[in-house]
Order: structure tokens, then sequence, then C-alpha cells
């Protein structure tokens, strides 16, 4: 199973999440700054202190956890299925 294992706030609404098969790169979720809970990320120190749960979750705080699964597929460009053949090779060949 593909797992987020670091995580950095970058300027702005963005963050660099690298994943367990050495996928990385930065997101961008400005679309998401302002809005309900997110509203906390007006506060750029509770915005930097993003990190990862024990549970894979991208988190802020105890109100704001984010799912990686979508990052992932953006990030490296695969599709849901792809990332789960990919995931489950890498499982029975561990």
């Amino acid at each position: 199973m593909i797992k987020p294992i670091g995580v950095r706030a970058l300027e702005g609404f963005r963050i660099w999440i690298k994943f367990s098969d050495g996928v990385k790169g930065e997101v961008d979720l400005t679309h998401l700054s302002g809005k309900g809970v997110f509203k906390a990320w007006s506060d750029r120190g509770f915005f930097e202190n993003v990190r990862i749960t024990p549970y894979e979750a991208v988190t802020w705080g105890v109100d704001i956890d984010l799912c990686p699964d979508a990052f992932y597929l953006e990030i490296s460009g695969r599709t849901v299925e792809e990332a789960e053949r990919e995931s489950a090779q890498v499982s029975t060949h561990a």
C-alpha cells in the first residue's frame, strides 16, 4: 500500500508531499483556503503545522484531515486503477 511519508508547507496554500514509492511533488490547496474549516489556514503558523497522522491522513490541528489519495493521483499522473494495480504488485512482492 502506498503511504504518505513526508509533508511540509510551501508558499501560499501549497504543500509538498512524498509517498512510500518515491513519488513526490507539490499540491496547490488554494481552492480550499478561506472556506469553512479551512479559514484556519489564514493563520500562517497553523498552515505550516501540517503533518501526517498515524492513519496516513494529511492534517492540521484536530479539525482538518485530508486523504492523500487524490494528492498521489495528481502528482503521479496515474489513474485510480493504475495506482491500485501498482500498490497490489508491491504488496505481493514485499
